[in-house]
This record gives C-alpha cells, sequence and structure tokens, in this order.
C-alpha cells in the first residue's frame, strides 16, 4: 500500500484556555494538490475549521482557535482523523494516514507526547494516571473518553477531584458532571425516563407506550458500530426465544444516515421497533441515559423501572432465563 505522509509546522503562542492565531504550514509527501482539513474534537465527533489547498506539495493555515486543546487532521473527512494535542511550543508532524495513522509522528507537543505514552499503555483504572499527571488536559480526556462509559457517579466524581481545579471548566469536566447527575437518574431501581423519537416511517413514538407488556431492553446502538452488530446476533436469538413470554426490544440508534440505518435493520434481521434522531453522538436519548459507548442497554420491567444495565452475550440470556422462570 503506498504510504502518505505529511510534514508540518506548527506554532502557536498558548495560555491556559485562550483563543491565539494557530499558524500550520506543512507539506505532503507524494501528494502535489488536494485538499488538507482542520478539525476540532467535539463530543467524540470531528467538526470542521478549517481547510487548505495543497499546491505542490505544500499548504498552509492561518486560524484562531482555542489553545491548550485537541484538534485533528485529515485528508479526507468522510474518513478517519488522526487526534492531535496543541499546546504553546511548535509541532512537527510526520502524517501518515496509512494504517489507521499508525506510523505517524509528532514532535514539539508535550501534550501529544504524554497522550502518545498513555496509548501505549492503556492503564485498567485512570486514577494512577490522573495522579501523575493532575494539570494536564490529557489527564481530563482520557477520563472522559476512554473510561467514564464503564465507572460509576461515584468513581467518576472521585476521579474529577484528582483533576487540578484549572481543568474543571473544560468541555470534558464538564460533560462528566452533567453526566453524574444523569446516571444517578438513571440507576438500577429508578423509573426510566421517557422520551420520544421517530421510528423508520418518521413517525413519532414514545417510549413508555411500550411499558407494562413485559421486560423491555432499551437497547441503543448503530450501524457504524462494529460490537454493536457482532452483539445483534446474540439479541436477535434472545428475543426470538423470549418474546412470547412478553419480552420486548426497543432500539435507539446513533446513527446519522438513515440509509445505514435501515441497511443495518434489515440486514441483520432486527425485527422491532426502532427510534433515532439520526444525531450521532448528540442523540437526545442517549443524553437522556448517559450512554457514552456503545453497545448500550438498560432492561427494564413493565412499571417502566429499570432492573439492569448492559447485559450482554450469556448474561442478557441468563438474565432473562431467571426472570421467566420465577414467573411460573
Amino acid at each position: 500500500m503506498k504510504k502518505t505522509f505529511l510534514l508540518v509546522a506548527i506554532t502557536a503562542c498558548v495560555c491556559t484556555s485562550c483563543t491565539k492565531n494557530l499558524s500550520i504550514t506543512g507539506t505532503v509527501e507524494n501528494v502535489q494538490s488536494g485538499t488538507i482539513y482542520l478539525q476540532k474534537f467535539d463530543n467524540k465527533m470531528y467538526r470542521l475549521l478549517d481547510s487548505a489547498k495543497i499546491k505542490d506539495g505544500k499548504f498552509k493555515f492561518s486560524k484562531q482557535v482555542t489553545l491548550p486543546e485537541l484538534y485533528a487532521l485529515t485528508l479526507d473527512t468522510t474518513q478517519g482523523s488522526y487526534l492531535l494535542f496543541l499546546d504553546e511550543q511548535p509541532v512537527t508532524v510526520k502524517f501518515d494516514a496509512a494504517d489507521y495513522f499508525r506510523n505517524t509522528v509528532v514532535t514539539g507537543s508535550k501534550l501529544q507526547d504524554l497522550f502518545i505514552a498513555f496509548k501505549k499503555d492503556v492503564p485498567e483504572e485512570v486514577d494512577g494516571f490522573i495522579k501523575a499527571n493532575p494539570s494536564s488536559l490529557v489527564s481530563a480526556y482520557v477520563l472522559y473518553r476512554h473510561y467514564a462509559y464503564r465507572l460509576s457517579p461515584e468513581k467518576i466524581q472521585s476521579n474529577i477531584e484528582l483533576l487540578d481545579k484549572s481543568l474543571w471548566e473544560t468541555p470534558y469536566v464538564k460533560v462528566l458532571q452533567e453526566l453524574i447527575l444523569t446516571l444517578q437518574n438513571v440507576a438500577i431501581g429508578q423509573t426510566a425516563p421517557d422520551f420520544v423519537l421517530n421510528d423508520v416511517n418518521s413517525n413519532p413514538v414514545k417510549f413508555s407506550d411500550h411499558w407494562g407488556k413485559g421486560y423491555i431492553l432499551l437497547d441503543f446502538w448503530a450501524s457504524w458500530c462494529g460490537p454493536c452488530r457482532r452483539e445483534n446476533p446474540n439479541v436477535v436469538n434472545t428475543f426470538n426465544t423470549y418474546k412470547d413470554k412478553g419480552f420486548i426490544v426497543f432500539g435507539v440508534s446513533l446513527d446519522n444516515d438513515k440509509e445505514s440505518w435501515l441497511k443495518a435493520i434489515e440486514k441483520d434481521n432486527l425485527t422491532w421497533t426502532h427510534v433515532s434522531d439520526l444525531a450521532h453522538w448528540n442523540s437526545a436519548a442517549a443524553k437522556l441515559y448517559g450512554v457514552r459507548a456503545i453497545p448500550s442497554n438498560l432492561l427494564i420491567d413493565k412499571n417502566g423501572t429499570i432492573v439492569a444495565r448492559n447485559i450482554r452475550g450469556e448474561e442478557l440470556g441468563n438474565t432473562l432465563k431467571e426472570i421467566f422462570n420465577d414467573q411460573k
């Protein structure tokens, strides 16, 4: 496979959460013309900030941005992007778009150095990493992105308190503070929050209208989510086993493309109610339930009470077997 390399020189003057002019110049090896894109990482998605034409293998950016912060570079906005922490130091990037940016090398950014070190040896628990780097934006980001989805509200709070207070106003910590309250509201034993979203025919569907018929699995997934698609056969088998006993599945998709969503439903033989606002990670239902990673689910009884969360594979089948055996 032909490899593409991008050499970038980045210079910026930075203070905590300041807007500064970011000057980026660079060259793209083996690419004489085209477009390169600067993106902002925003709620697990990439927001386009600027583009520059590649001419004779060279390009230049001049953009007011917030620093220090997390950005991304890409040659194709429909494909993957390379995450790049920018701070006040000049940065050089050897950008290799092949093999998921595996061979990309960044020099000059201490934040990026720390992020790369984290990715090479991801710890099981995040508290030790935060204690070693309490003032680093990287610590706030990895807590938000790599750990919060599987932590209890109490554990999220204790890790936030390990961070330097200068990071508490970052978007990452603010999201986590909101998430703590949300997770408390959707804990086991709580009444499931109600919502209305459109189904595959663009008709509004109220979630609570499905209560009272039996146990319902509120299933968050997306067509682009590999682990979701691999779990779908298990959900189908479980649904077929227990649907005559009152088991229901209610699918909420985090897709942003309706055609992809509909094709996945058909291909995976998901013969239950599906809804989506096609808002990707800005899904209103996902935010309501504190969903930060998919696949994710909640098991809800006929009274609308949450009885389990994130049960998959054999655990899902065993839980339902126990429930319906007890009802005999």
